[in-house]
């Protein structure tokens, strides 16, 4: 099983929520001025890592490169390189674009956010046994939590659905009305639909309240999520951080 290559031994720095949101806007503002401004959904993630950044990019059959793990994506920082596993490759599998966009998008963020901070020295790096280099970064769903993974996946949510577009196709969503949507309205509106068929969630019965109601929230932002080409659980955690979505509505004296 591969392994990520050395860091420095003070490991990746802190990053605030801001300010990977702020490097995000930055890489979009980069784009609009070079090539177009991304003013609609969906943020051009492709032509932002191929044509902006200058990227190669590349389908790999990552499960048998890394076996027994679960790798989605993987960038080589020298080689200026970023390999997608195959199957979430949009042609072949239009129902996974927006798991590759999430991928490529998350890829792009350890390139801007990560890459100053791994040595770059060809010599101290790893082969696989074909000669060819290690990934800098391998990326497990499994290791998610980990900070440099946590930053990543932070850049790809801020750089795939800005705040402000968001918050627009937000508005446009809701009929003019930017409130937020409690999830105490989530289980009125599909009392009907619970009552009549068991709710699923990544192909599995959600048996308890908490995988229910993620579940409604996810069917419910499914429309934002295919006009942002993401994944409905993207556009759930994304929705989440910018107090759309909300466990309860704030009481207004007007």
């Amino acid at each position: 099983m591969g392994r990520r290559s050395s860091v420095p031994t003070g490991g990746i720095p802190f990053l605030h929520e801001k300010q990977i949101e702020r490097e995000a806007d930055l890489l979009l503002e980069e784009y609009g001025i070079k090539f177009a401004p991304v003013t609609a959904p969906p943020v051009p993630v492709d032509g932002i890592a191929e044509l902006h950044l200058e990227l190669a990019l590349e389908y790999l059959d990552m499960k048998s490169l890394f076996p027994g793990a679960d790798v989605h994506g993987a960038i080589w920082f020298q080689q200026s390189r970023i390999g997608i596993d195959q199957s979430l490759d949009p042609d072949a599998n239009p129902s996974r674009r927006g798991r590759y966009h999430f991928t490529l998008a998350h890829e792009v963020g350890h390139w801007r956010l990560h890459r100053q901070h791994f040595i770059s020295n060809p010599a101290q790096r790893t082969l696989f046994g074909d000669g060819t280099p290690h990934p800098d970064v391998v990326c497990r769903s499994s290791e998610g939590s980990q900070p440099v993974e946590w930053q990543a996946n932070a850049f790809a949510s801020c750089l795939l659905m800005p705040r402000k577009l968001v918050h627009s196709a937000w508005t446009e969503f809701r009929g003019a009305d930017d409130s937020p949507v409690a999830i105490t309205e989530l289980r009125k509106l599909y009392a009907e639909t619970s009552a009549i068929e068991p709710w699923y969630r990544h192909g599995q019965l959600a048996t308890d309240q908490e995988s229910q109601d993620l579940a409604m929230k996810e069917e419910f932002c499914r429309p934002l999520a295919e006009t942002f080409q993401v994944s409905p659980e993207a556009m759930r955690i994304r929705l989440e951080h910018l107090g759309l979505l909300v466990a309860h509505k704030v009481k207004s004296l007007f």
